[in-house]
């Protein structure tokens, strides 16, 4: 059974050696590598060929420049695997990262493909919270309901650790919409019925550095995060719902509520702790307290969705502990979009 594993490069000639010798080293699947050299400007095809000459599976396409998404879609239009992995050319495999994902999809079939859990590196100094924190996110979903579950929270799968059967990467591929070209194709794989599952191990050595493309191209921008996200609520859990109840007025829920307002979706009422917000208009909407809830979403064609949108994990949590204790069920009344 081939694996395809797709790899984009752009100046990437100091990685790729560790990157490509990952790949190599992969037991127990048969692989080619589709490596599409994306217009580099260093020694990057170069070291692409000399591997190559090295390994038949490596095969190498150069093309002129067209950004991460041009390059993915012409990869992925030359792959011959029954299932496609994404890497990184500055990333680094666990030997047994594919063959523990085709293990999962050979016995899920009902999986349209599986991520799997990362170390970043170099270790990151504690100060940089965010991104620790993010990490410890990721490896915290083992499932494919933990994925459903918090996919407006951010992209749940790291998207060098990923592998889709062929099939079904290649009828929803990569388009450019002005957000990140990963998190846009997961949510429309899950939005279409699909589920995707996670090899609960740290089978991906997740380079964070300055010179990553998401640290530097204004796509992957916060902003535009959560342009993303309201996208595809306004498409699915608020379809056919001009209101909703947002829980949280915080820099988190400012942004999305702006968002959605884009995609004439507005808040019926607001939900805050905060004492001082509590009896004032928001955007024209009262700020009500946790217990004002059930009586503030009702509504003349029944009771409105609900989105929790409180950035950190912990209050998160207590937040849906609070609704549970209301009777209300995630997923069906209330959904997390942080």
């Amino acid at each position: 059974m081939l694996v395809s594993v797709l790899v984009p490069v752009f100046n990437a000639a100091g990685t790729l050696p560790s990157a490509l010798e990952s790949i190599r080293r992969q037991r127990g699947v048969e692989l080619e590598c589709v490596l599409v050299d994306d217009g580099s400007t260093d020694a990057s095809l170069a070291v692409l060929q000399r591997w190559a000459a090295l390994d038949p599976r490596l095969r190498v396409y150069p093309i002129e420049h067209r950004g991460i998404v041009g390059a993915l879609q012409y990869g992925l239009e030359r792959c011959r695997g029954q299932y496609v992995a994404r890497m990184d050319a500055d990333d680094i495999m666990h030997s047994q990262r594919l063959a523990a994902q085709v293990a999962l999809l050979e016995a899920r079939p009902e999986l349209a493909g599986a991520g799997c859990h990362v170390r970043l590196f170099p270790r990151l100094p504690r100060g940089k919270q965010r991104r620790r924190e993010y990490e410890g996110w990721l490896n915290s979903l083992r499932d494919p309901s933990d994925l459903a579950r918090e996919c407006f929270i951010e992209c749940p799968l790291a998207h060098p650790t990923w592998m889709l059967r062929s099939d079904v990467f290649q009828r929803f591929s990569y388009r450019d919409m002005g957000w990140p070209e990963d998190y846009d194709l997961l949510l429309r794989l899950l939005g279409s019925g699909h589920a995707l599952g996670v090899v609960p191990r740290r089978l991906l050595l997740w380079r964070d550095s300055p010179e990553r493309l998401s640290r530097r191209s204004e796509v992957y921008a916060e902003r535009r995060f959560v342009a993303a996200k309201a996208h595809f609520l306004a498409r699915s859990w608020l379809a056919g719902h001009a209101r909703y109840v947002l829980w949280g007025y915080g820099e988190t829920g400012r942004a999305l509520c702006r968002a959605l307002q884009l995609h004439d979706r507005h808040p019926q009422a607001i939900v805050e702790v905060h004492p001082g917000r509590l009896g004032q208009r928001i955007q024209g909407s009262p700020v009500i307290a946790p217990e004002q809830l059930l009586e503030a979403r009702r509504g003349p064609e029944g009771a409105v969705p609900i989105v929790v949108s409180v950035a950190r994990s912990s209050p998160r949590n207590l937040v849906r502990a609070a609704l549970q204790r209301m009777g209300l069920r995630e997923q069906q009344d209330f959904i997390c979009a942080a």
